[in-house]
């Protein structure tokens, strides 16, 4: 029999999805702040290209997971491995991000879904910085099929496919593609990426779109 609480829990998460994509618009897009204006240039990692990025994943959907804060996230393919901790809004209603001295710890946006659970996570992570590559550094180099494997507090291991890897201009950023609700556990990992200027920083963000397929 379904819980009695579930259509007031599903329609909390839908209020603090729209109440996340108000706010992040509100910011034109930037989600991934740049931290790194003024460093010797871009990232050397490619971008992905259309013929990998569009192919939607046939990997099905698992059930969504309980509510649980993450504590690490891996990414085989590109060799990340790393820590999270949460992430809020700044002063500006922008998403906050990692130290930018700690090249190796991703963030979540705390106020949303928990990777694993039902809804849209979101999790941001610098591409580089003044010393050299960090975390997101290859993160374009995905491509449809691999999985993303995010650890939680509760000991279980949320296991997800990507879908595509899109690099969307800042200024004209699609927010409600990017953090629409969803009723299925689903994430969204993002990053600097694009043209790199010296005074003004990058011009894009690298998303990946990934769904949650199992869970160990």
């Amino acid at each position: 029999m379904p819980s009695p609480d579930r259509p007031v829990r599903a329609a909390r998460r839908r209020w603090r999805a729209g109440v996340l994509a108000v706010l992040l618009a509100a910011g034109g897009g930037w989600l991934v702040l740049d931290g790194s204006t003024g460093r010797a240039g871009p990232p050397l990692a490619p971008e992905p290209s259309a013929h990998r990025s569009d192919v939607p994943s046939p990997v099905a959907s698992a059930t969504p997971l309980p509510v649980s804060v993450p504590t690490r996230i891996r990414i085989p393919a590109i060799k990340v491995d790393a820590p999270m901790n949460g992430l809020g809004l700044n002063a500006s209603r922008r998403l906050d991000t990692p130290p930018l001295e700690q090249r190796n710890l991703a963030g979540w946006y705390r106020d949303g879904a928990t990777p694993g659970a039902a809804g849209n996570a979101i999790v941001v992570g610098h591409a580089d910085n003044r010393s050299g590559p960090a975390v997101f550094y290859r993160l374009g180099l995905l491509r449809p099929g691999d999985t993303v494997q995010v650890a939680r507090k509760d000991g279980r291991t949320a296991v997800f496919t990507v879908d595509s890897v899109r690099v969307l201009p800042k200024k004209d950023f699609p927010d409600a593609q990017v953090y629409g609700a969803t009723d299925r556990a689903e994430l969204r990992i993002i990053t600097c990426g694009g043209r790199f200027d010296r005074r003004t920083g990058y011009e894009s963000n690298t998303v990946v779109f990934a769904h949650l397929t199992s869970a160990r």
